[in-house]
């Protein structure tokens, strides 16, 4: 699948490590520009698929940066950083507004909803990211290869977050059968997961029992919002 292609706007003042790093260990392709007049030279011949304006570490608001993006390419979302000193009710030609401090994964999330294809393979739901194809689950700095059908139970819950889940309707539809007489292998599984995903397995923070109903992922889900500012991270 052909990677995603990030363009990448930031000067050298943030007492952070770039963006860059993350991204680029994520699987993105990033190029990197130091300033607004670098980034237009650049557009035509990357062609991204997001831009990110890192104004927090230059000497601008980016707010010019932007505007001038998004004239030469109007379809070309842009996700623009601010740090906390900023004026927050600064209008920005942008897509997104992240405030830091923030984690990469809240960025990623912002990412992806301007990607389609990249969410085929993927499922990411706060700190928790499912790689379908390869079945590879990351959890708070924890990494674990999944059986198919464990990767299938993960999957389930990060397309339904914060709902809870009636056991025979998940058992039914992680072992593609009708028969729920004997829903025993769904706790079993459930367990394991567990091992794989949780700190303490035995006192789960995100994958609970739901007495008497059945299982709930406890992360809140990241609403996909268009022309949007982010106040507080």
């Amino acid at each position: 699948m052909m990677k995603t292609t990030i363009l990448l706007v930031e000067g050298k003042r943030s007492p952070r490590p770039s963006f860059q790093i993350g991204l680029v260990k994520k699987g993105y392709e990033v190029y990197s520009v130091p300033n607004g007049n670098a980034a237009l030279q650049l557009l035509d011949e990357v062609q991204p698929h997001v831009i990110l304006v890192d104004s927090a570490s230059m000497r601008t608001n980016g707010k010019r940066i932007c505007q001038s993006l998004h004239e030469k390419s109007p379809k070309i979302p842009i996700i623009v950083v601010i740090n906390q000193n900023s004026n927050s009710q600064d209008k920005f030609d942008a897509e997104v507004i992240l405030v830091e401090p923030f984690t990469l994964p809240k960025l990623i999330n912002r990412i992806r909803t301007f990607v389609p294809n990249d969410k085929k393979s993927t499922i990411m739901v706060g700190p928790m990211e499912l790689d379908i194809e390869q079945h590879l689950a990351r959890c708070e700095g924890r990494q674990a290869k999944l059986t198919p059908r464990l990767s299938a139970l993960l999957k389930a819950f990060l397309e339904k977050p914060g709902v809870v889940i009636d056991r025979k309707e998940l058992f039914q539809q992680i072992w593609e059968t009708e028969y729920v007489g004997d829903t025993r292998p769904l706790d079993v599984h459930i367990s394991w997961l567990r091992q794989k995903l949780e700190e303490d397995p035995r006192h789960p923070k995100f994958i609970k029992t739901i007495r008497g109903v059945g299982y709930r992922l406890d992360i809140e889900p990241h609403p996909t919002r268009k022309k949007s500012s982010e106040h507080k991270v």
